[in-house]
């Protein structure tokens, strides 16, 4: 198979140096140098690859700090409405080329370090990934279509944000160590950490004069002045500020990431004679707050530490809402404001999640203990300000804090919890006397052997506006110039303008360009596969493709149980003319959970047996795609025919990376639940591959009762597939391996996988008899593409905005550093 040529190699055929302009390259390349020069330390005179990243990175970046400083002017100039987006997860990926793309940089970049002798996407590739967070491929940055790349879903909303001229920040936690790199050895998921400070980041910009204390432990005095919160231990934190520009608008907005550092005296003061080496070492317990993330994703893990970050984030950020709502001028630290009660016409607080709920109390402490509020004016001021996104519907996964840890921890916000959940219940009791069983459902303190704090119930009561999460946001898809040439370049602003396509869904012209784009994709992705896997691929099969976090609710075993059953049809017709796949199943199980990591030692068991099998050949192949994050996000979403998302009806709050793999021209295959119900309605259900039971029929079957031996003894191929799993087929040297997964589906699956395998089975063969038909197959690509307009995170945020914030969104454009000032 021949090599495909890179997009670098296509470029280098025809030179950018037009769409660059000398001028502007001439420019890069001196200011590359000068970087460069001083990025060498003295004794070495070679620079290496990673030197040459830096340069670059840090030659982009000069042109982001003027826009960023003027557009802080701006806000402080007119006092805008400003909107606080609280998010312990930021997947950030990588920021060069979003930044590239952003300012206009790309073409000057790309001609400018290629005269340099230097190959851009070489040096984008050293970027390490900032995986601050966990999510699939949803909430991730493959290369879609507009101007700027969605992180996670928090990441790309900072992205429209700034991209729309909202007054907008981003606040978290900066990890130490992100989300797990996933190795898979003998088969099974092998932990590392992922050390991605290790060489430092280009993108961050220290602020230690913005350090604030945050407290912890400690004990509540009720005195005749008010409520103290004493005798506490203090840990500082530092601000790094990260620049969001938006599309080519000039606009830079912050995301600002806060780590732990112990103060000076932190310990000291407890020390006898000679612990203060001791004391000293101990200064680590303070900064392990900021240490690294917690990988669980859909499950609730309560320790310590992570309500330590909970609250770390929500208190250091509500100082600097505060701070900066009171002063009003530029670099001024003069209070302006004095008086918290306009707070909700300056200040939106959307909490991402339940993560940041201690939002709500901490607010509340603020307004009663510093500002001396009444309850019922701070109360008020709390619900107008804040928001929430809602991010699942599993029961496991929702945050229930012990009351004894948060006594421990946070005395003065369970106090300030409970006057919450006393006046809370009272409200409902008058709504609805005598219904006590509502009471208990209600209440934000669950009874129990051990009472626990609901964040989830907190954040409802707390906010002033609820909603789940949606869509996606883009970057410059695949094939963006096959569609611009159908419809203009103005869709990349508003992609409601894809549904102009469908004016040329019959167009032979433009259904042969997309095949040619998907098959150039596919070729490039072949031979990265056959690269790093090993694995033979015929880029004409289908790309089959589930890549996000391994959990039950997602069942890969489902699709597991597709592949076995295909694996045994092809054995028992091999000479049948079959349509070959490529199936590829990626994503990390969280550490501590077993039975998705047994799930993954399963796929690869089973790729083992059929990439091995000289019957099947090239008509089946089965890889497990190692450490799947943005990077890989990237390469595999634009090649992908075919996009699995097969949850149980019901049990996926969001799932937006599907919508960026119909955005990117595969079809999706799916149950109807999460971001698929949107799609069908805006594609039209009969473009999509839709399966197996709906909300109501799991409900009733909940009801009911599931049966998994009845479908078992029912369908054979169901039961030979189990067979084999059971009986060692796929694990020759331990037949009892997948002992575990047996059980699981035979008598305690919540999710159902037998109940769907039929249906899915039956749907997945006019996924195999359309695609023998590539003209067909393309034309319901083109429906999903046109049908992606209403997806896009601008169209999201500008919604946000207008119905929870009180903001209106602008297209203006600020005057750059070097434009005169108005």
């Amino acid at each position: 198979m021949p090599k495909p040529l890179t997009d670098q190699e296509k470029r280098k055929q025809i030179s950018v140096r037009g769409l660059a302009g000398v001028e502007n390259v001439s420019d890069l390349k001196t200011n590359f140098n000068r970087h460069l020069h001083f990025t060498l330390v003295k004794d070495r005179n070679v620079a290496t690859k990673r030197d040459y990243y830096f340069a670059l990175a840090n030659t982009v970046r000069d042109h982001l700090v003027g826009r960023w400083i003027r557009t802080q002017q701006h806000y402080y100039e007119k006092d805008p409405k400003r909107v606080y987006y609280l998010s312990l997860e930021f997947y950030m990926g990588r920021t060069l080329q979003n930044t590239m793309v952003n300012l206009a940089l790309e073409n000057a970049c790309d001609e400018a370090t290629y005269q340099l002798g230097l190959d851009m996407e070489e040096l984008q590739d050293i970027e390490e990934d900032a995986g601050l967070g966990n999510g699939g491929s949803g909430q991730e940055n493959p290369h879609l279509i507009s101007p700027s790349p969605p992180l996670v879903l928090s990441a790309c909303f900072l992205d429209s944000m700034a991209s729309l001229g909202l007054a907008a920040y981003g606040y978290g936690i900066r990890y130490e160590f992100g989300i797990f790199n996933q190795k898979i050895v003998n088969g099974w998921q092998v932990e590392e950490a992922d050390d991605w400070l290790r060489y430092g980041n280009p993108w961050e910009k220290a602020r230690p004069e913005y350090m604030r204390p945050v407290h912890f432990y400690g004990r509540v005095e009720h005195t005749p002045e008010g409520v103290k919160w004493v005798d506490t231990q203090v840990v500082l934190a530092l601000p790094y500020d990260t620049p969001v520009p938006g599309y080519r608008n000039n606009v830079v907005n912050t995301m600002r990431l806060w780590s732990a550092k112990a103060p000076c005296d932190f310990n000291l003061k407890d020390f006898n004679v000679g612990g203060y080496i001791q004391a000293v070492l101990d200064r680590n317990l303070a900064e392990n707050i900021s240490r690294v993330l917690y990988p669980n994703d859909n499950f609730f893990e309560g320790k310590e530490l992570r309500l330590k970050q909970e609250y770390f984030v929500v208190a250091a950020t509500l100082q600097d809402i505060v701070r900066r709502f009171k002063s009003s001028k530029f670099g001024s630290t003069e209070v302006v404001r004095v008086d918290l009660s306009t707070l909700p016409d300056k200040v939106a607080i959307q909490l991402n999640d339940t993560h940041p709920a201690l939002a709500i109390p901490e607010l509340m402490r603020i307004l009663l203990d510093t500002e001396h509020q009444t309850w019922e004016k701070a109360w008020d001021i709390v619900t107008r300000t804040c928001a929430y996104t809602n991010h699942t519907v599993l029961p496991e996964a929702l945050e229930r804090w012990p009351i004894d840890l948060f006594q421990n921890l946070l005395p003065r916000h369970l106090e300030i919890i409970f006057e919450i959940n006393r006046r809370h219940l009272e409200r409902i009791a008058n709504l609805y006397p005598g219904d006590h069983d509502r009471l208990r459902r209600m209440s934000l303190v669950e009874e129990g052997d051990q009472k626990k704090i609901n964040m989830a119930h907190l954040c409802i009561v707390g906010s002033h506006a609820v909603n789940g999460v949606a869509r996606i946001h883009s970057d410059i898809i695949k094939i963006s110039r096959v569609i611009a040439e159908r419809i203009g370049e103005d869709y990349i602003r508003d992609l409601g303008q894809l549904k102009n396509l469908l004016e040329f869904v019959d167009d032979d012209s433009l259904i042969r360009d997309i095949a040619k784009v998907k098959q150039e994709n596919k070729l490039k992705f072949s031979a990265y596969l056959e690269e790093h896997y090993k694995v033979k691929i015929n880029p004409n099969s289908m790309f089959d493709v589930q890549v996000k976090r391994i959990h039950e609710y997602k069942r890969q075993l489902l699709n597991c149980l597709h592949i076995i059953t295909l694996y045994n049809r092809i054995k028992k017709e091999p000479n049948k003319n079959w349509t070959p796949r490529t199936i590829m199943i990626g994503g990390k199980a969280a550490p501590g959970y077993h039975t998705a990591k047994l799930i993954i030692r399963l796929i690869t068991a089973v790729g083992d047996i059929v990439n091995h099998d000289e019957v099947v050949g090239d008509r089946l192949k089965v890889i497990f795609l190692e450490n799947y994050k943005v990077t890989l996000a990237e390469k595999i979403i634009p090649a992908s025919d075919l996009s699995e998302q097969i949850s149980t009806a019901g049990t996926e709050a969001s799932g937006t990376g599907n919508m960026k793999f119909m955005l990117n021209g595969a079809l999706t295959i799916g149950t109807m639940d999460g971001a698929n119900v949107e799609m069908a309605e805006e594609a039209g259900e009969e473009n999509l591959f839709i399966f197996g039971m709906r909300v109501d029929d799991v409900d009733a079957m909940d009801k009911s009762g599931y049966d998994a031996m009845e479908y078992y003894n029912r369908i054979p191929e169901l039961k030979l597939a189990m067979d084999q799993i059971a009986g060692g087929y796929f694990s020759p040297d331990q037949h009892d391996l997948f002992k575990d997964i047996v059980n699981m589906l035979l008598h305690h699956d919540r999710f159902k996988v037998f109940a769907d395998y039929e249906a899915y089975i039956k749907c997945q063969d006019k996924v195999s008899a359309l695609y023998k038909n590539p003209k067909e197959w393309t034309k319901m690509v083109i429906h999903n593409i046109a049908g992606c307009g209403k997806f896009s995170s601008d169209r999201t945020i500008s919604q946000y905005a207008r119905e929870i914030w009180g903001m209106e969104p602008s297209l203006e454009r600020i005057p750059a550093p070097d434009d005169p000032r108005q």
